[in-house]
């Protein structure tokens, strides 16, 4: 008895994520999202097949990047007054991320640049929101 109430926590914090949300930043999914879409046009002008394996298993590993960076963003940034400012943030996400995916269109599914680039401007569309939203707190 005398031991667990020596070792009982004294003080009890709570807090909604794990660090302050300062360290949030969409920055995080563009960068992989850029590097999806480099290594797409690097596929597209190299024939090489043991380079091309390479450059597909990196992508898919990239774009599986920008689907965890845009979830945590997705459910760990942004609050329900976010959601109901800016109505079109759910679909926007979930187009983001299924653009990440492997499904028809996926940037993990194809090798066409241009889906890539597709990412990379729903990610700015994300970031402008972001920063609109830092900037009122």
């Amino acid at each position: 008895m005398r031991l667990s109430r020596i070792l009982r926590p004294r003080l009890e914090a709570t807090a909604h994520c794990d660090l302050p949300c300062g360290v949030y930043d969409p920055a995080q999914a563009r960068i992989e999202a850029e590097s999806v879409k480099a290594i797409q046009e690097k596929y597209q002008g190299n024939e090489d097949p043991v380079f091309r394996e390479r450059a597909i298993e990196i992508k898919e590993q990239r774009s599986d990047l920008v689907k965890h960076h845009l979830w945590v963003l997705w459910t760990d940034y942004f609050k329900p007054p976010h959601f109901e400012k800016y109505p079109e943030l759910h679909n926007l996400f979930n187009k983001a991320t299924k653009k990440a995916g492997g499904g028809a269109g996926g940037t993990k599914a194809s090798v066409d640049p241009a889906t890539g680039q597709e990412l990379l401007d729903y990610i700015s569309q994300i970031d402008k929101i972001f920063w609109e939203t830092k900037q009122a707190a």
